[in-house]
């Protein structure tokens, strides 16, 4: 298992494109297409929820994930922050995000297979890396796992976790440009290219919609990008 992580640790940019991509693969829908417009909300509360945990630990203690040389890498043990309610707390906020994704694509083979595949290779990569952790780090990283869940986050004591530290928002815009602006441009073509009572029906309104909100996330991706490589984003 450690073994198929660090090979998915690795290549993991290249393997996630296609799964990204089985959202929009013609599908058996999970429920009729009659009234489901609870899963317009459903979904979305759930991807947002997980956008809200990413974004909450970035912005307090910052954990690099890319690893150096493609390999699984740590300088040190980051336990504060959300760290300190949950060990894998970005990788849980990518899970519901895509989970809340699946939901809102109304897609039976993205919610039946492609989430379970993920999931596959997200615990792979964790081990991988606590397998890392555990070598570096060791005691002191076994009494974090002791300390703290790998997966469900410990909600006890969190309010003074956000009262004891500040919230880094330049760190958290710098970090997330990306994964930002793709999740929402996905939201935004899911919903309107899955539910077109919001744009009443009318196709030419709808592509319009994908236009104007595409153009507005390209603008802000490019004004954040530009903020983050001239050096206004330090914080």
């Amino acid at each position: 298992m450690i073994q198929i992580g660090n090979f998915f640790f690795k290549y993991r940019n290249w393997v996630f494109v296609p799964l990204y991509m089985a959202l929009f693969f013609p599908s058996p829908v999970i429920l009729s297409d009659v009234n489901h417009n609870w899963l317009l909300f459903f979904g979305l509360f759930i991807t947002i929820f997980g956008q809200i945990i990413r974004g909450a630990t970035i912005g307090l203690a910052y954990i690099k994930r890319g690893g150096l040389k493609k390999k699984v890498h740590a300088v040190n043990l980051v336990t504060e922050g959300i760290f300190n309610h949950c060990r894998n707390p970005l990788y849980v906020g990518n899970i519901l995000m895509l989970v809340g994704i699946g939901i809102l694509s109304n897609s039976l083979i993205f919610v039946g297979l492609v989430i379970p595949l993920f999931l596959f290779i997200f615990q792979s990569i964790v081990m991988a890396e606590e397998n890392f952790l555990q070598e570096k780090f060791g005691a002191e990283f076994d009494s974090y796992c002791n300390r703290v869940n790998r997966w469900i986050p410990d909600f006890n004591g969190l309010k003074s976790t956000f009262n004891s530290m500040e919230f880094n928002w330049r760190r958290w815009l710098s970090k997330e440009v990306s994964t930002l602006h793709v999740w929402l441009m996905g939201i935004t073509c899911i919903t309107l290219l899955k539910y077109p009572e919001l744009s009443a029906f009318d196709d030419g309104r709808r592509n319009e919609l994908l236009i104007i909100i595409g153009l507005l996330l390209i603008t802000s991706f490019s004004g954040i990008r530009y903020l983050k490589k001239s050096g206004r984003l330090r914080g």
